[in-house]
């Protein structure tokens, strides 16, 4: 239940303070005095866009805040879920600034807009003028629909199989396309694969390659090295293998008087082998190399194909060509085995298919079943709201194909007189029978719905007399199991209402500024003499208030 709305900056507003009670309450004043103001101000803490058109000229910061009693409404989940602190009493706040930036809070917890409305919508319904044309929509009609049936488990198990066959039937033809394409560039993608396998590539092939390119160039200088190198450890003139020799035999002639000297002629024993298996590996080098200029040639064209083939494919080494020669591969037998997987997910896609049609044949019967009690409700209550030839029908065809919401189109048909058939509403009904429609609609919902508040703007536009009463009765019924705010011109609603607000401006001062008072029993009955009246209050006026009062 709305208990406190608290105004500041906001339009023609300085400061404003509204404490509120349970039952129906009712605002009146002329027009143009600012009760739509009112309304906007409650839109933003519900998280409608803010515009810094709001705020008051010369103000830099406009400031909406409510009191809500949310007991007894079981929000504590939300709140939990929601990392918000919960209290009994949950204060919403709305800021807006001069720079174009707005706040949000619950509970002095900075919140998202999606979070704001997301809550608010648990709270309060806002009833304005333009949504007696949501009447006109044919989603408003199937929302009323099933709103009325409470199928939400329905509606789930549909969108979870609509999500599902949507997304399997995309997937299909991301596969179909995916084919056609492959199958497209397949002769080109067999002839890159066909260079690749060609070419025997080997790992470690193109740096094997350059060293033995080098090698081959170089054999002369290679071979005069080896056989220097040959020469200085066995030669005539100076041998290193044989001064090794004598220096090893040398320490063993003092082996005797020297014990160390053994462990000496030891270590040079195993130069000296050591030098030998060297000095063989050298002489047998010099026999292998020889200057091979068809080698050279195969050599240096084999790395020139090997290059070539890397700038081809734009990558760095023959690593990278097996692998994309690899991936080549696997493409060709992916386009070999799509038709294969292009008819699982044809088999998947059925299988969803069937699914989705048993979802929404389940929807459509949760919808179907609600329609004798909608249409009897609606029969009864604009009965009572002065239409004694009504006549009241939900239509329900099927569509060609599934929705988000379904396979149903929801259409309301409607005649308030006998002589004429049920036509959609929107076709045949008028403004006063708009209205009076709506508020039976919304007095259906509010007794299926567990909403703390309903806010109605001027819903009784093209309706007066006896017909404004019974609305008002209606409103009046509604609020003695939520709460009912009403805002209006005729004095028939206005009298039904527990409390009554009085909007007005006041232009005495340099600025005009908007005021809203609770009227005394007395103010009640001079306000609603009033609205009989005009502004020439009469005895009359005065006597048909009281009786309204009564």
């Amino acid at each position: 239940m709305l208990k406190s709305l608290h105004i500041s900056n906001y339009a023609l507003i300085n400061e404003l303070d509204i404490d509120f009670s349970d039952g129906m309450t009712v605002l009146t004043g002329e027009t143009g005095a600012g009760k739509s103001i009112i309304i906007g101000a409650l839109s933003l803490v519900m998280g409608q866009r803010a515009d810094t058109k709001v705020i008051k000229e010369g103000e830099t910061k406009a400031v909406v805040e409510i009191g809500f009693d949310v007991n007894n409404y079981n929000l504590q989940p939300f709140f939990e879920d929601n990392e918000l602190d919960y209290y009994d009493v949950t204060v919403i706040r709305r800021e807006v600034m001069s720079n174009g930036k707005s706040r949000a809070f619950v509970n002095d917890t900075p919140v998202q807009l999606t979070l704001l409305k997301n809550l608010s919508d648990k709270l309060i319904d806002i009833h304005s003028q333009h949504e007696n044309l949501l009447l006109a929509t044919e989603n408003y009609q199937l929302q009323v629909v099933d709103n009325i049936a409470e199928n939400s488990l329905e509606k789930d198990e549909y969108q979870a199989a609509f999500e599902k066959w949507t997304q399997a039937k995309d997937y299909l033809q991301k596969l179909r396309n995916e084919a056609e394409k492959q199958r497209a560039d397949l002769d080109y993608i067999e002839f890159q694969l066909t260079q690749l396998d060609e070419a025997k590539l080997t790992e470690n092939e193109e740096e094997e390659l350059e060293v033995e390119l080098e090698t081959l160039s170089h054999v002369e200088e290679i071979k005069t090295e080896l056989q220097h190198a040959e020469t200085l450890l066995e030669s005539e003139d100076f041998s290193v293998l044989s001064a090794l020799k004598e220096s090893r035999n040398v320490l063993l002639k003092i082996q005797a008087y020297l014990p160390e000297s053994e462990k000496w002629s030891e270590r040079l024993e195993e130069v000296f082998i050591e030098l030998k298996d060297i000095l063989s590996d050298i002489s047998s080098n010099q026999d292998k190399i020889d200057f091979n200029p068809e080698r050279l040639e195969y050599v240096d064209n084999r790395l020139g194909v090997l290059i070539s083939l890397q700038k081809k494919f734009k990558v760095e080494n023959i690593k990278a060509l097996i692998n994309l020669r690899e991936s080549f591969r696997k493409q060709i037998n992916r386009i070999g085995n799509m038709d294969d997987e292009i008819q699982e997910s044809e088999r998947k896609l059925d299988a969803c298919f069937e699914d989705l049609k048993t979802a929404a044949e389940k929807l459509s019967k949760s919808r179907k079943k609600i329609f004798p009690f909608i249409e009897k409700t609606l029969i009864e209550k604009l009965s009572l709201l002065g239409m004694p030839d009504i006549r009241f029908k939900v239509d329900c065809a099927e569509l060609q194909s599934f929705t988000q919401t379904g396979k149903d189109q929801i259409t309301f048909l409607f005649s308030a007189n006998k002589n004429r058939s049920v036509q959609p509403v929107t076709d045949i009904a008028s403004g006063g029978e708009i209205s009076r429609l709506m508020l039976a609609i919304k007095s259906m919902l509010i007794s299926k719905a567990d909403l703390p508040t309903i806010i109605f703007d001027e819903i009784d536009t093209g309706v007066s007399g006896d017909i404004a009463g019974r609305m008002g009765e209606i409103m009046k019924l509604m609020s003695s199991n939520s709460q009912v705010i009403a805002i209006t011109h005729l004095p028939q609603i206005a009298a039904k209402g527990k409390e009554h607000f009085q909007v007005y401006k006041d232009n005495s001062g340099k600025e005009t500024i908007t005021f809203i008072k609770k009227l005394t029993p007395n103010e009640r009955i001079k306000e609603i003499a009033q609205m009989l009246s005009g502004k020439s209050v009469t005895e009359a006026a005065m006597m048909n208030a009281m009786e309204l009062m009564r």
